[in-house]
């Protein structure tokens, strides 16, 4: 009996969640691993110059800490370029490479001999927050995943579509799962002042294209009286958010209605919010498949999406859509979507049944299971 994979998974902040959707997939790819049998290391951040308690494991992956800078530009890259240099003192038999904007470093990993797997994520360089120099890293990062990868994962049809139109390069398309887990604690609907079934729920980075400002802006057009929830937060982001609150604050003054941000939320609270929304709304539009949505879908939330393709194809007719960007249309979906109790069930039993036949977590792992073997064993035979 040949010994199980050591697998590497490199480019997320690390685990336990506590961050964004590569974080999320990062934990629950590496547990279900180990249960199988594999040996699997995630490497995280930290901070260079801050002293924090770094544990060596979680629930049987171990966890390797490289260092980086806090900036907005250099953050990610440096974190790649250190972790990848340290791979020299390990023996891993394939690495998972989480973002493509850690790819311009990837060729170390293919001079070190160890097959590596490159999960691009969306066309991260169509988002606003990145100036010049941003986009011009991102857009080398997609071609360097494409250079050095053995194989590129797309998370959605529409990204693989894409790496196939602009660079003829064929991915295998794994999405993201979703599950239920119910809250071992609760209170903390309370704790923000909101009741069971009786809020709204938004679940994003706070980031431009993510569109909370339009949500919020769609929520104070509406006659809707009850609460809108914003949970998310990001860590440069700090003039968008103070237009979100700036804005929240002007809903709040004139009229009866309240924005509640929680900022990141994991674990029982965040459970407790997804298991008690009257509806939820993904207004995202860059990106491939998005974990919110799909961890929406798990819950059975009745869910409005944002049209765009990639939510489409996640989604499909288990949802409501607005035109794209379309805010005013978002706040009449809002109201009709509220008035109906009975539109809601269905629609929510839907997502339901499409997240558990098509998103499943353990059906994810297969995939990236046979992906791992199929690489090991053609690079063995190379």
């Amino acid at each position: 009996m040949s010994s199980p994979l050591h697998v590497a998974i490199m480019g997320t902040r690390g685990i336990p969640a506590s961050y964004g959707g590569f974080e999320t997939f990062a934990e629950k790819l590496s547990l279900r691993l180990v249960k199988r049998g594999y040996k699997v290391t995630v490497y995280c951040r930290r901070f260079f110059g801050k002293q924090v308690d770094n544990p060596a494991e979680y629930k049987g992956v171990r966890l390797i800490h490289s260092p980086t800078v806090r900036h907005k530009y250099f953050e990610t890259p440096v974190h790649a370029l250190i972790s990848f240099l340290s791979l020299w003192r390990e023996r891993y038999d394939v690495v998972l490479l989480c973002n493509g904007a850690n790819s311009p470093f990837a060729w170390i990993v293919r001079v070190m001999g160890i097959p590596l797997v490159i999960n691009v994520d969306g066309i991260e360089r169509k988002r606003a927050k990145w100036g010049l120099a941003g986009r011009l890293w991102y857009a080398l990062g997609e071609r360097c995943s494409v250079w050095f990868a053995n194989k590129i994962v797309a998370d959605a049809q529409v990204i693989s579509d894409y790496y196939m139109k602009r660079y003829g390069t064929k991915s295998a398309v794994i999405a993201y799962g979703g599950e239920v887990e119910k809250p071992q604690k609760t209170g903390f609907l309370d704790e923000i002042g909101v009741e069971k079934g009786r809020y709204i729920l938004y679940v994003s980075r706070l980031e431009p294209e993510n569109n909370a400002l339009g949500v919020i802006e769609a929520y104070g057009m509406s006659n809707l009286t009850l609460p809108l929830v914003i949970v998310g937060d990001a860590p440069y982001a700090d003039l968008y958010k103070k237009q979100l609150h700036e804005r929240a604050n002007k809903i709040s003054v004139s009229t009866s209605k309240k924005v509640i941000f929680t900022g990141f939320q994991f674990g029982d609270p965040y459970r407790e919010l997804r298991s008690h929304c009257t509806l939820y709304v993904q207004a995202t539009e860059v990106g491939g498949t998005h974990p919110a949505l799909v961890e929406a879908m798990a819950y059975g939330n009745a869910i409005i999406a944002n049209d765009v393709p990639e939510h489409r194809e996640v989604l499909g007719d288990s949802g409501e859509y607005y035109p794209k960007n379309n805010f005013t249309a978002l706040a009449k979906k809002m109201e009709e979507l509220c008035k109906d109790g009975d539109r809601r069930k269905v629609l929510g039993d839907s997502a339901r049944r499409r997240a558990m036949s098509i998103y499943s977590w353990d059906g994810i792992v297969d995939q990236y299971e046979e992906l791992f073997n199929e690489i090991c064993q053609y690079s063995g035979d190379l």
